[in-house]
């Protein structure tokens, strides 16, 4: 009995898939970080209007807010695109890489924006995008 049809395989796409989902929320924790022991009168997370206190943020928290929205906003179409190229059958080491590279170049993204380096910033956001639209293809025969 061949036991890869029996028994899905959590492939390293799909651990890719979970790391992409849990980056908005260490972008999260970035933003909020050293504020939790802070009184809400001084500046402290506010947790009871957790957006609005993201609103007020400037410099490298602004930032890191704006990096959760965005790897928010990115996170679908990746999804979407390691289901597809696995249902197509894509070459899995192909797929694999491709994945990894996403995953890279979002960490990468996620730090110059929290460096406020837009430039280098935008070329790691391009470079994802184009690793991503790789991977919703590597299956296409």
């Amino acid at each position: 009995m061949n036991t890869s049809l029996t028994f899905a395989r959590f492939t390293v796409a799909y651990w890719c898939v979970l790391i992409g989902a849990v980056l908005p929320i260490v972008c999260a924790g970035i933003a909020k970080w050293g504020t939790f022991n802070k009184p809400r009168r001084e500046g402290g997370f506010d947790n009871a209007n957790p957006r609005a206190w993201l609103a007020r943020q400037t410099d490298w928290r602004a930032r890191a807010n704006a990096a959760q929205a965005n790897s928010f906003e990115s996170l679908p179409f990746f999804i979407g695109a390691v289901i597809i190229a696995h249902q197509l059958g894509a070459h899995q080491a192909r797929l694999d890489i491709l994945a990894f590279v996403y995953i890279v170049f979002r960490l990468l993204f996620i730090m110059m924006y929290v460096a406020g380096l837009p430039t280098v910033r935008s070329i790691a956001w391009a470079l994802a995008f184009v690793a991503n639209i790789g991977i919703l293809f590597v299956g296409y025969r």
